[in-house]
């Protein structure tokens, strides 16, 4: 087959924009053919771009012979582009048909496809991971991303807009970002070095100087863990805030998360229903709970946790039943937060760090930050780590730090909250976890 050229060709539209208003108005869509189907002297093709489908009608004794040649060669998936004329018509979903004029075929495709393209039949996750780049060519693929785009723009609109400025950190460092062994080693130019965990101590840094910070990145977790909610690569958005306590920022987060649904709410009601989502802007001010008050919670459901030990995750599926929307979770044993956690000055036992819960899904950890050299060295070796290896950090604390704050998003568990998919990787481009390197 000989394939075409773009040559002058220009779109003037995507397939949303195609609506009856347009009738008897020449267009030139470009996307993939969905689906194609002969009925008598009838053929439909089914017009696939990022915006949704559109019906090109092609009436095979009406149309020139060059136009109908070029649709005899479609299949699914390859992509094209076609000149036509808008019809408005009853027997369309969308009250609309684009009838061809001309059509350009740019690429072939393979005719046993891994997965249905349509959806109508679904396919083992893992089937669809493997063939990735087509798998987010479905709809309800690209609906979730969508609205994982729309989600991250208003979350960076509302952080611009109370005067935070966007930093990049690196992704390989000299030490453990927040101790533990989940780290990734790696060889840099013959010294140990490893993929960052979070860009906790350097936005802490920053904010000498930036004061209000925030990023936007990938950061890496030798998770052993394989479940719905765990990945080795994931999308934080990381806050921290000068001259700022637990309170403020658990404040900033609950009207950032309040501000991002409302925007998705309202920008991506196609997307939720493709998803068949209906989600709702939760009330302010969040619910908050102690880490005490929880234990009790617990113990009335018959889960009894002894203080000052985690929450399993059996145990946060029963409090997610309790509280099923987003809550905080307060006033954690300082022992099971990380070394950079403010002890409370009245009780050391009790940190000033916060979980943000959506149900059983914990979405964002946080909290007040030491901001006292000495307190940090000890809690340091508390936490059984090594002050010298953090020493560049701790000289930090020499030039004035401020008490500070913030918290760290989980930007793909966020998007399982706003569409309503329970798995993960589902709202990872790419996944990468303990068993999946590709593609």
């Amino acid at each position: 087959m000989d394939l075409d050229s773009m040559g002058d060709w220009v779109r003037t539209q995507y397939t949303s924009q195609v609506t009856p208003d347009l009738d008897g108005q020449e267009v030139t869509l470009f996307g993939w053919v969905q689906e194609v189907r002969d009925l008598g002297g009838l053929r439909f093709l089914i017009l696939q771009d990022r915006e949704g489908t559109v019906q090109i009608t092609i009436p095979k004794k009406r149309i020139s012979p060059q136009v109908l040649a070029k649709s005899d060669s479609l299949q699914k998936r390859f992509s094209f582009a076609i000149k036509g004329t808008v019809k408005k018509t009853n027997m369309t979903q969308r009250g609309v048909e684009v009838i061809p004029t001309d059509i350009k075929i740019f690429s072939t495709a393979t005719e046993q496809l891994p997965i249905d393209i349509t959806g109508k039949t679904p396919a083992n996750i893992e089937v669809r991971l493997d063939a990735r780049p087509l798998d987010l060519t479905l709809e309800t693929s690209l609906a979730a991303f969508k609205i994982q785009h729309v989600a991250l723009q208003a979350i960076r609109t509302f952080l611009f807009d109370q005067d935070f400025m966007e930093a990049h950190s690196p992704r390989i460092i000299a030490s453990a970002t927040e101790g533990g062994a989940e780290l990734f080693c790696i060889d840099y130019f013959g010294q140990k070095a490893y993929l960052a965990q979070s860009p906790q101590l350097y936005k802490e840094e920053l904010t000498l100087s930036f004061e209000k910070v925030f990023e936007v990145g990938p950061f890496f977790r030798a998770e052993e863990s394989h479940t719905r909610r765990h990945l080795s690569e994931f999308t934080s958005v990381d806050v921290e805030m000068a001259f700022a306590n637990a309170d403020n920022v658990m404040t900033l987060l609950e009207q950032t998360i309040h501000h991002t649904v409302g925007v998705v709410k309202e920008k991506c009601q196609t997307e939720l229903n493709l998803l068949n989502h209906n989600l709702e802007v939760p009330p302010l001010p969040f619910k908050r709970l102690t880490y005490t008050q929880v234990l009790e919670d617990l113990k009335t459901q018959g889960v009894d946790i002894p203080w000052g030990e985690d929450i399993t995750t059996d145990a946060l599926r029963v409090l997610g039943k309790i509280y099923p929307d987003f809550y905080f979770i307060t006033e954690w044993p300082t022992h099971t937060k990380a070394f950079y956690i403010k002890p409370q000055n009245d009780n050391p036992k009790i940190s000033e760090g916060f979980d943000l819960m959506y149900g059983y899904i914990e979405l964002t950890s946080g909290g007040t930050r030491i901001c006292d050299k000495t307190q940090l060295i000890e809690r340091l070796k508390e936490k059984g780590l090594n002050p010298d290896s953090f020493k560049m950090h701790l000289q930090a604390f020499d030039y004035g730090m401020p008490p500070h704050a913030g918290w760290a998003i989980g930007l793909e568990r966020l998007t399982m909250i706003l569409t309503g998919i329970k798995n993960i990787r589902e709202v990872t481009l790419y996944p990468r976890d303990r068993v999946r390197l590709t593609p």
